[in-house]
């Protein structure tokens, strides 16, 4: 695995803030009816994601597919952030053309394939991603996200015999942070230990420590490998936590605030300053250099989506298909 230097900690640092910063914003302009539908927020689950970038090859070659918690995972693929925050607005500018909204980011470019309405919609559909790389020898992994709710949807067994049978090159992680919308882990299943779900495929599987972004890095380096030497599939379950409610609208009243707190005492972003402070990797300016520089792109994010025009009307007849024989609805994308 590529070393954890003093570099990748303030990348992570910087990274998972803007995240966190950008989802923040995103919560206040909700509020102010700016963005509009349904907003489910990724706070307190960004050190899955940092770690996992850590290690994934991008620019197309590994994929991601994950549900409709889906703002931050483009970002940290490179997509620009102004584009998801056009798209959240609804805004021409956005990565689908403002036709997506907040649970239907996409970028193919950049290799990510959603934002999932559907709950567990994503899992055969990833596995199938693989299939494709396994077919045309891409040499790419597919990361194929989904959450502790979705593990109880039966296309996950389809698609994990099916992944073992082709031993395709698909990663599974189920981000359990305790609650499937306002229900508890406890509640859904006789057992807690989602990842033993891949014992019965002889699918290597495991718990991972999903709030620290050493530790998902690890596992996924060691999953990743194990897809492009052409051995199949693994499943791993990202132990999380989210400090928000399922969406906006969850007034969460199947946990106290008191749970929340205890969880924020091992929160990603503060795990890995820690370690920048101990390292001495940045001084206290240069931290608050950061914290500048996310803060200022966040809001040159809301300034370009608000600037940013709404789809023209004939969008909609654009964005379907088109018959040769039927001229009467010209398309001019």
């Amino acid at each position: 695995m590529k070393e954890v230097t003093k570099e990748v900690y303030l990348k992570w640092y910087e990274d998972m803030l803007l995240w966190r910063k950008f989802e923040d914003k995103l919560a206040a302009l909700y509020i102010q009816q700016k963005v509009r539908g349904f907003l489910h927020l990724y706070n307190g689950q960004e050190a899955v994601l940092a770690g996992a970038l850590h290690v994934m090859e991008l620019g197309g070659k590994d994929k991601m597919i994950t549900a409709y918690r889906n703002h931050v995972q483009p970002i940290g693929m490179g997509v620009d952030p102004r584009k998801v925050m056009a798209e959240l607005m609804g805004k021409v500018t956005g990565t689908s053309k403002g036709m997506g909204g907040s649970m239907h980011i996409f970028s193919k470019e950049h290799g990510f394939y959603g934002g999932h309405g559907i709950v567990g919609a994503q899992i055969p559909v990833g596995a199938g991603m693989a299939f494709a790389d396994k077919y045309f020898e891409t040499g790419g992994v597919t990361l194929t996200y989904f959450g502790d709710g979705a593990a109880r949807q039966g296309s996950l067994h389809e698609a994990f015999n099916m992944a073992m049978l082709w031993k395709l090159p698909v990663v599974f992680i189920v981000e359990n942070n305790g609650y499937a919308m306002g229900t508890s882990v406890e509640r859904t299943a006789n057992h807690t230990d989602i990842w033993k779900l891949g014992l019965g495929y002889e699918m290597p599987c495991g718990p991972v420590d999903g709030m620290n972004p050493v530790k998902v890095a690890e596992a996924m380096h060691e999953a990743m490998e194990r897809a492009r030497r052409g051995d199949g599939p693994t499943f791993l379950e990202m132990k999380t936590y989210r400090y928000r409610g399922h969406s906006m609208s969850d007034a969460q009243l199947y946990r106290s605030k008191d749970e929340v707190e205890e969880y924020k005492k091992i929160d990603p972003i503060t795990q890995v300053l820690d370690v920048i402070k101990d390292q001495k990797y940045a001084t206290e300016a240069e931290i608050e250099i950061i914290d500048q520089r996310v803060k200022d792109l966040v809001e040159e994010c809301v300034t370009f989506a608000e600037e940013s025009p709404f789809p023209e009307i004939q969008q909609l007849y654009d964005v379907v298909y088109e018959e040769k024989n039927y001229p009467f609805l010209p398309h001019k994308l």
